[in-house]
């Protein structure tokens, strides 16, 4: 068998060589300098070595691809995916990410405004090139939550110019520009608890969660709807507004965003229809804080299926006076999004019969919505701003 066009023992006599020459860079007098030159190559690299290695080879264990798995491209991205959620190369590729967003963002990608209700503030953080974490505040008792600390830098800035002490974590999934600040934070805060799904291999998870439970902190009543099909594990947070006479508030990790939803790595359509279903149950008035930032891109491709949505148009208009001074787009109401985010509007006519293939012979109406939702996925996925 050959990798590459080189024989295995080829292969090993590389391998091992480079192991040799890294080890003999360690062990060198100057190998505290070697060992930082090291890591920076590592580093440096590990994002072009990332894309590369899942075109190396094709029996690389994957996740089931939910569509059209025919598709070489579409294969080779979930055997990147793969890469990136279950070996040390997605930790590195974090690292850079992080790296990166620092230096050219040094404080911040968007400028954000919290939003005061009775004794309850809910801080946005821009963190990353387009992440948002959150800091959820009980004001009267000085607690707070974090949602998806990424930058635990940033988040631990936050904390410190609201003076408030951090006592839980929620991880919408595992994925490290959600969860990669989980380790420092937790040793920061020696009483912070670690909340997620047990499902998903969040890193420093301390307190596993299952579909509607709650986490009280303060006043701080947050529930738990375990939502998969980004991962398996995926779970979003709804923050009660009953205890403090203000609108509930949803942090959807990569489930929901302005005007899009997210790639559905591990599970299927009908998986993510599901999980999108769950949160149209909820009530118009409900605050949307997403996990990134991305809705000018997402409204445009909104525009090319349903031109003629007006609610989409103004929505736009004012997305873009925003983006124009970098200001933050969220939150917006689940109410908005049912009027202009076609990832919501599956059951709409206007859409079934612009994209849809039409309701199968069984007139299963959960199947049609289904393969819309695909279909918007695909196109999506293909879609370039203009």
């Amino acid at each position: 068998m050959a990798w590459q066009g080189w024989p295995v023992p080829w292969l090993w006599v590389s391998v091992c060589g480079l192991l040799l020459f890294a080890l003999v860079l360690l062990l060198s007098p100057g190998s505290c300098r070697a060992r930082r030159g090291l890591r920076g190559l590592l580093m440096t690299r590990s994002q072009r070595l990332l894309f590369r290695i899942g075109s190396l080879h094709k029996q690389l264990p994957t996740f089931p691809v939910p569509l059209h798995a025919g598709s070489f491209s579409l294969h080779r991205t979930y055997m990147r995916y793969s890469l990136y959620t279950r070996t040390w190369l997605g930790y590195l590729f974090y690292r850079q990410q992080l790296r990166r967003a620092r230096n050219r963002y040094p404080k911040g990608h968007s400028k954000t405004q919290p939003r005061l209700f009775n004794g309850v503030k809910v801080l946005p953080i821009p963190v990353l090139s387009d992440n948002y974490s959150y800091l959820i505040i009980d004001t009267q008792a000085g607690l707070a939550v974090a949602v998806d600390p990424s930058d635990p830098r940033a988040v631990q800035a936050s904390i410190e110019k609201e003076r408030v002490n951090l006592v839980a974590i929620l991880c919408t999934h595992k994925h490290w520009d959600h969860s990669g600040g989980n380790r420092d934070l937790s040793r920061w805060h020696r009483d912070c608890r670690v909340y997620g799904s047990p499902q998903d291999g969040i890193p420093y998870l301390t307190h596993p969660l299952c579909h509607q439970d709650v986490v009280s902190v303060g006043r701080l009543q947050i529930r738990a709807l375990a939502t998969p099909g980004h991962t398996q594990g995926h779970l979003v947070y709804l923050l009660d507004g009953e205890p403090y006479k203000g609108p509930s508030c949803l942090f959807s990790g990569d489930l929901l965003f302005l005007s899009g939803c997210g790639r559905t790595f591990e599970g299927t359509a009908e998986t993510m229809l599901s999980s999108l279903d769950t949160v149209l149950d909820l009530g118009d008035d409900t605050l949307l804080w997403p996990g990134h930032e991305y809705a000018e891109e997402n409204l445009g491709f909104a525009g090319v299926v349903e031109p003629e949505n007006l609610a989409r148009e103004r929505k736009m208009q004012w997305v873009q006076r925003q983006r124009m001074e970098r200001k933050s787009t969220c939150p917006s109401t689940l109410g908005e999004e049912r009027a202009y985010n076609p990832f919501l509007r599956t059951h709409c006519l206007a859409l079934q019969e612009a994209l849809g293939p039409g309701p199968g012979p069984t007139g299963d109406d959960s199947c049609s919505r289904a393969q819309l939702l695909e279909e918007l996925r695909r196109l999506k996925d293909t879609h370039k701003s203009k």
